[in-house]
């Protein structure tokens, strides 16, 4: 019996130290739940069963309620509109743009830590807000930077993988195959494989989730190199923030380039659940593949040019402009070009917006910035010239209902003033912010116990016959 309460006492001490270890097969990690606020982690591990029982009652109460009427014009455009997902990291209004766990971009550029004084949010306070909901102090912020250090190393495998690129490959491509490579280190998988309950699900997924957000910047600056740099790398540097160091690996050390990567990570990172690349992850992670399986395909989404790939064609285009009326341009030839880009049956990129019908707050607080750091740097004031002439002319066309400039519109303005003119690469740091959000939701995924995802299709004789009866 001594033996006993001496095992029971062990327990008990493990307990209250907030000590358990998981092993499942040859998968084993030791969780450490401190009384300390600092560790992202337990603050999870506090917040799931209350958001678990949330769910249930929201669906045993108003499971049935309707949320609207799907239209003939809805299955044929994309869904467009159809209100179908649960994404709870952000929510976008068409007026007031993206909130971040209900939070504007203003206010996370107020309330979020920054690295300097009066500066721009770090990521890895978004990170928390987005996983938590709740705004996290800087000793927080500090300790997940120490944290995602810690899991940022990659494999010599990965770079074998996208070294067997020539380096001509687009960088997407290299990217979207490091992030398929770091996959062989799934901890979810591994311990799916074993037999792990559902109701621990979420636990290893956060564990890639975090390893994975952690990795991408350095195989995305690896690919940078390598392509544009002859291969050159540069290391990590581990007293720098997230943001911060991803720009130094790239190359890039200016305080105010610094900046601009904290902010354009934060401001990049989410963009609620329906945008192609979000949606992606969360339908290939509800078949419970794992974070980099469904990571890899967001990617692969955000590689088009009607979504992500929209960075690289805004600044392609207005080096065009450039090119061929000089950048003294005025406003009456930067009208005629316009009007020659609409007539040659061609866009003008990055104005309009899938769900928006005002000024991207993204591309406001970019311009903020450019007001600060670059106001008379000749690419931002030909973006500046942009915003009066084109919305104007979109407007008097009748056919666009978004006539404003969308986050698109700005960044490669700003990025190719600090050097970074590589547009081929833009839709790479696009992909490394996007990790933040799509990551945070799936952990809530799983954490949910979200269901396969599985919408109903129809073929054109079903609607034909249907709309016939309805009538």
């Amino acid at each position: 019996m001594g033996f006993l309460r001496g095992i029971t006492a062990l327990s008990k001490l493990r307990s209250r130290l907030g000590q358990q270890t998981t092993q499942l097969g040859s998968v084993r990690w030791l969780q450490i739940q401190s009384a300390s606020d600092l560790d992202l982690r337990s603050q999870l591990k506090d917040q799931i069963p209350e958001q678990q029982e949330r769910l249930k009652k929201i669906k045993s109460d108003s499971g049935k309620f309707q949320l609207g009427n799907i239209t003939v014009d809805m299955v044929i455009g994309g869904m467009r509109g159809m209100t179908g997902l649960l994404w709870e990291t952000s929510l976008l209004d068409p007026d007031e743009g993206i909130r971040f766990r209900g939070l504007s971009i203003p206010e996370c550029q107020k309330l979020l830590p920054a690295a300097i004084p009066g500066g721009e949010p770090l990521p890895e306070g978004l990170l928390w807000l987005l996983l938590t909901g709740k705004v996290p102090s800087k000793e927080q912020v500090d300790a997940l930077s120490k944290e995602l250090q810690s899991r940022s190393a990659v494999p010599d495998h990965v770079y074998k993988a996208i070294d067997a690129f020539p380096v001509t490959a687009h960088p997407m491509t290299q990217f979207a195959t490091g992030v398929m490579a770091l996959q062989v280190e799934s901890e979810f998988q591994k311990a799916y494989d074993q037999g792990i309950p559902k109701s621990k699900f979420w636990e290893p997924t956060y564990e890639d989730s975090m390893n994975l957000i952690a990795r991408v910047p350095v195989v995305a600056a690896y690919v940078y190199r390598r392509v544009y740099k002859d291969g050159r790398v540069i290391s990590t540097d581990k007293s720098l923030d997230y943001g911060a160091n991803f720009s130094h690996m790239l190359g890039f050390d200016d305080p105010k380039m610094l900046e601009l990567m904290r902010l354009y990570v934060t401001i990049h990172s989410d963009h609620e659940g329906g945008n192609v690349s979000a949606h992606t992850g969360h339908l290939v992670a509800s078949a419970l593949s794992d974070p980099y399986l469904s990571f890899a395909a967001a990617l692969n989404g955000l590689a088009g040019p009607l979504h992500g790939l929209a960075n690289q064609e805004v600044l392609l285009w207005i080096k065009s402009v450039v090119k061929e009326c000089g950048e003294n341009i005025t406003t009456e030839q930067l009208k005629e070009y316009v009007w020659k880009t609409l007539n040659s049956g061609k866009v003008v990129p990055g104005f309009g917006h899938g769900v928006l019908r005002k000024t991207d707050p993204r591309y406001t607080c970019q311009r903020e910035f450019a007001l600060k750091h670059l106001p008379d740097d000749p690419l931002f004031q030909l973006v500046s010239k942009l915003y009066e002439v084109v919305p104007p002319i979109l407007t008097d066309l009748g056919k666009v209902k978004n006539p404003w400039p969308n986050v698109d519109a700005h960044s490669g303005a700003l990025l190719n003033h600090f050097g970074l003119t590589e547009a081929r690469y833009y839709t790479v740091l696009f992909g490394v912010s996007r990790s933040l959000g799509i990551c945070s939701q799936l952990i809530w995924d799983r954490a949910l116990g979200l269901p396969l995802e599985r919408p109903k299709s129809v073929t054109m004789d079903w609607l034909e016959s249907h709309c016939k009866k309805s009538a």
